[in-house]
This record gives structure tokens, sequence and C-alpha cells, in this order.
């Protein structure tokens, strides 16, 4: 499913931001407008018309411009348009200039093959991953995605011996801050997490200060609710959300908004005393995480951290966080914890 592959798109930003000052678009004159129409139409949020118009600025530009191609990458595993994907993927590997070049290249193929094989279930994407990401990884042995995702793309072929070893590479040299790195960790105690359809690992500051990461919340259920103080539907929500949160008292929700002074009014006014974050909303940290594009917007979370409902619109949800709760409970039990 797409919400919890998603980062699966995203590469390394230094290394990203190295191979996006070697190219500022086509050289093809008449590729350089449609090119620049296409940039319009994505910062207007017409991905579709962007798309198109990516595609066909690399196509007149003979295949070589390096922008597009990276546009075509996101914007074809997005529309899950693998056939656009897989091409403009083939060529950044073959425009690449140096080990550096190609080693994003290379990672940005796996990528599109990881979400590829997600949709498809087909594990013969995953091995064309794997073989993607060793070519990054010869390049650059010290590439963070590259291990973490090769893991990913091992542990979905059952070869768990070599995906653990991947992990904890990536756990060696990744910052303590990102919370890929304690998802990692928890993958090499636990090799099926790899292959559940886990929530997007996140850390986050809610408005009273205190630090909320996801993977910090395993033993809990976690209910993400992404709203707006504007949103009319969200608001018509509010009551049950309040009654939800006041029924299972002390179990995390993370609410999501856009205009900061309005929301910590809504928040005081309403009474809504469980952890708040604000995210901005759609341009926002988690609002992309979790493709998020209609709100109201929730997702329900067990204990080991694996997405199990999501709902647009109110819904009754309290039925399935009653079954995780007991679940939760008889796992707090099973390891002594009071979490």
């Amino acid at each position: 499913m797409r919400l919890a592959r998603m980062s699966l798109i995203l590469a390394c930003v230094f290394l990203l931001a190295a191979a996006a000052r070697s190219s500022d678009g086509p050289v093809d004159e008449k590729a350089q407008k449609i090119y620049q129409d296409a940039l319009k139409s994505l910062h207007n949020h017409e991905e579709e018309s962007a798309f198109n118009g990516f595609k066909k600025a690399d196509k007149q530009d003979g295949g070589h411009c390096l922008p597009c191609q990276k546009q075509i990458v996101k914007l074809g595993i997005k529309f899950e348009d693998w056939k656009a994907a897989e091409l403009a993927a083939t060529e950044m590997v073959a425009e690449a200039q140096d080990e550096r070049a190609a080693a994003i290249a290379h990672d940005e193929f796996g990528s599109v093959l990881m979400n590829e094989g997600y949709r498809r279930h087909k594990d013969e994407f995953f091995a064309r991953a794997h073989e993607e990401f060793t070519k990054a990884l010869a390049g650059h042995p010290r590439f963070p995605d590259a291990l973490f995702f090769d893991g990913m793309a091992l542990a979905q072929l059952h070869q768990d011996d070599a995906a653990k070893s991947q992990f904890e590479k990536f756990v060696e040299i990744d910052p303590a801050t990102d919370p890929d790195r304690q998802r990692a960790q928890r993958f090499i105690n636990r090799m099926e997490l790899a292959r559940a359809h886990m929530a997007p690992a996140f850390a986050v500051t809610t408005m009273d200060g205190s630090h909320i990461a996801m993977d910090d919340l395993q033993g809990k259920v976690v209910l993400l609710d992404f709203w707006a103080t504007w949103c009319g539907p969200c608001r018509e929500a509010l009551p049950h959300i309040q009654q939800v949160a006041k029924k299972f008292q002390g179990q995390p929700l993370v609410i999501l908004d856009k205009d900061e002074n309005a929301w910590k009014a809504f928040v005081a006014k309403n009474e809504m005393t469980w952890p708040q974050y604000r995210d901005g909303y759609f341009g926002g940290q988690l609002s992309k995480l979790f493709g998020v594009n209609a709100i109201p917007h929730t997702f329900t979370i067990d204990a080991d951290g694996v997405l199990q409902e999501e709902h647009i619109g109110d819904a009754s949800i309290e039925g399935k966080l009653k079954k995780l709760l007991v679940r939760a409970r008889e796992l707090q039990a099973a390891t002594g914890s009071q979490k």
C-alpha cells in the first residue's frame, strides 16, 4: 500500500542536492519551455499535467533531462505508471557522469522497483531492487538510503541474515535523531516487522514540547488524526474524536493543522487535551509521509507499529481500537512493560 512505503521515493538529501546542481533543466530550447510549464503545473498542484509535461520535456531533450527524470520517477511512483518511472530511472543510470551520480541513479531505480513490488506483490521486483541497491553501494558503501532499503528488499525475499547485516550497517552510520535508525533497530530484532505494513517512522515535537516518535510508542495503540480548523467535516467529526479520546484516555492522538494561531486557540477552546502537532496541511512532513490528500483522515496503528486501518471522514473506530488494545495489554503483560 502507498502509505507505509512513501519514504521509498526519498534518497539521501546530501547526495540528491549534489546531483541537482549538476543540471538545471533540459538543453533543448523547446524542452526548456515545456519543462518550465511543467514546474508551474507542479507548483499549482496540477500533478497529472506536470507529470505529462516532464515526460514530454525529457523526450524532447533526447532523454537527457535529469530534473525531468527525477520528477518522472517521483510522480510515476505516485500514479503507478511503472513504465514511465522505470524508463526515467534507466535514463538516470545511463546519464550518470561519476560514481556519486551513478549511486543516486541506482538508488532511485531501486526505489521504483521496491514500490512496484509492493503494489504488484511479486518478488521479482524486490530481487531487481536488491540488484540496483547493490550497484549503488558498490560506488558508495556508506549510502544510508541504499543500505536501509536493500535491507527491506532482502527481508521481502526472506534473506533475513543478509537483511539484518544491511540494517546493522545502516544503524552504525545513521544519526541517532533519524526515526529510520530506530526503525532499523526494531527490524534487526524482529525481522518479520520489515515485511509488515508498518506505519511510516516519524518524530515530532508536540504543542506542549513533548517529543513523540512512532517507534517510541511500541506497545501502545495509536490513533493518528489529520484535521484542520477551517475544515467543516473535521469540526463535525470533532465530538466523536473527543469521545474516543475520553474513552481511551492515555492513548496518543496526534492532531495536525496549518494556521498556528488559529490552531492553538481552537485546541484550547475545544479542550483537546491529547498530544497535538502542527504539520502544515498537505505540505507538511507527516501529510506527505502518510499521503494525506483529504481530511479528516485517521490512521489506526497497532502496538507493533503496524498500520491496521485508514479512514477518510468520520468513521466508527471504537471496535477496532478495543481489539487492538486487548492485544496491546497482552504484549505489555508478556514483557512486563507498563508504558
